[in-house]
């Protein structure tokens, strides 16, 4: 079976190069459409064993009057490659593909869509959901993001769910204990200081979706912690991570608040390579995760290397974190409940580390990449020669069975 992947960026979206890899080992020919044949993870895509092809397939909203010949471009790919399925990854993508095919064309077409944020705004949502056709299917990446899809009127039958997997390190990451103190000692924190935060990309906020704080709500973790610093002198807070899309004026911004509110006591050390980061959690207390519009992220890599977790009660954050049993729930925006939360937390570590322990034993099941890249294949095998509907995943139901 030969399946088109289009996937927008060789500089993130690592588990979209992950699921095709196996996919790939799985026996299918994959074809994959890039931006472009360089960039952060050019020499991973090339190691899949999938055929590359060079191509911008996003929006092109800077430059738009480029819009009638890229569609063309689409049209000649499909045309060359002339794919069984075709599998997108992201919201520009798959309206590009859309646009260039036309509503009515035969082909399957797949959007494994990673997280909610269009479904989230009228306008987006409407655009995605109106260009669709009856060969269009989504697999959701979470049961929120099939909620979604299914409460604006798509048929239960054409949604799939498969969570994206993740590559794991072996052994897992919180059997290793040997880099531990390592950051701690390049932050110059003490060692009878409890380390609170997240590692993340920054996200400036988006004026056009109505947003006054960024997307991962950095200034809400910033004044939690420092309400929390008011009240206790065992805490540093340390948030790790760069602005993404370029420029550095948001992240500058928060930088200034931080050194403000915490007085020196809440750290921004800036961008962390993708290989430092499993070492950099292991010198983490406690995770912090409160963004406004999330699916799964940002809770799967601290629980694997077994670090507490307190997360917003958002998007598909509560089918990993279980209030009480995985980790904390707080309601989304309240700084003050959120430091109640961050000092109640460290008052109970042994209990929170027990959490911790069940997370990453769900964590490593639930986002195992041979087991969800299993799931698409399932997916694929259901649309093509009518094999029974494959089963998805019961977070609930592991976290039960523990």
């Amino acid at each position: 079976m030969r399946i088109l992947h289009a996937v927008k960026t060789v500089d993130g979206a690592r588990w979209a190069l992950d699921q095709v890899r196996e996919l790939v080992a799985r026996g299918f020919e994959v074809h994959v459409v890039l931006p472009a044949l360089s960039g952060r993870f050019i020499a991973a895509w090339r190691e899949t064993g999938a055929v590359l092809h060079a191509m911008p397939v996003d929006v092109p909203v800077k430059c738009i009057w480029r819009l009638p010949e890229m569609l063309q471009q689409i049209r000649r790919l499909v045309e060359q490659v002339k794919p069984d399925i075709i599998h997108s990854h992201f919201f520009g993508t798959t309206v590009m593909l859309r646009m260039a095919l036309g509503r009515d064309h035969p082909t399957p077409r797949i959007f494994q869509v990673p997280g909610p944020l269009h479904l989230e705004h009228a306008l987006f949502r409407r655009w995605e959901l109106r260009t669709a056709g009856p060969a269009d299917l989504w697999i959701a990446s979470s049961r929120y993001i099939e909620s979604l899809y299914t409460s604006h009127g798509v048929a239960q039958d054409r949604v799939f769910l498969s969570y994206y997997g993740n590559q794991w390190v072996s052994p897992p990451l919180m059997a290793d204990k040997q880099q531990q103190g390592q950051w701690r000692q390049r932050l110059s924190i003490p060692s009878n200081q409890w380390v609170v935060g997240n590692i993340n990309h920054i996200y400036p906020p988006k004026w056009y979706l109505g947003q006054s704080r960024g997307l991962k709500r950095h200034e809400d973790v910033i004044d939690a912690l420092a309400l929390v610093c008011q009240t206790r002198d065992d805490v540093t807070g340390v948030l790790v991570g760069s602005q993404w899309g370029g420029g550095d004026g948001y992240q500058k911004s928060l930088a200034r608040r931080a050194a403000s509110a915490g007085a020196g006591r809440i750290l921004m050390p800036g961008h962390l390579a993708s290989e430092e980061v499993s070492a950099a959690w292991k010198d983490f207390d406690l995770a912090v995760h409160v963004p406004s519009s999330e699916n799964c992220g940002g809770v799967v890599e601290p629980l694997q290397a077994g670090v507490p977790v307190i997360a917003a009660r958002v998007g598909g954050l509560p089918e990993v974190v279980f209030d009480g049993v995985t980790g904390q729930l707080v309601s989304p925006g309240d700084v003050e409940a959120l430091a109640r939360a961050i000092s109640g937390a460290l008052n109970q570590l042994g209990m929170m580390r027990e959490g911790a322990v069940r997370g990453a034993a769900l964590v490593t099941t639930m986002f195992d990449v041979a087991r969800t890249a299993k799931e698409v294949a399932d997916v694929y095998d259901h649309v093509s020669s009518g094999a029974p509907r494959p089963r998805h995943f019961d977070s609930r139901a592991f976290v039960a069975s523990l």
